[in-house]
């Protein structure tokens, strides 16, 4: 489980680490955590693009673009 429990739609999308960013920060504003952004951005932003890739992972649950609204 993650430390959010939200859902991001990363696999298949555009894989530029700030529009990655981008998906992470308006999943949290559309469930009310924005409270996380600050501490998420530090930790993803602190090492290379994998070390971002591995903090989304940690921050939040990984879903494709294809999948169907819930």
């Amino acid at each position: 489980m993650s430390k959010t429990g939200i859902t991001v739609k990363i696999i298949g999308a555009d894989g530029n680490v700030f529009n990655l960013f981008g998906i992470c920060r308006r999943a949290l504003a559309r469930e009310g955590r924005l409270d996380v952004w600050n501490a998420f951005y530090k930790e993803a932003t602190s090492g290379d693009y994998k070390h971002a890739l591995a903090t989304i992972a940690d921050y939040f649950d990984i879903g494709s673009v294809n999948d169907e609204e819930e």
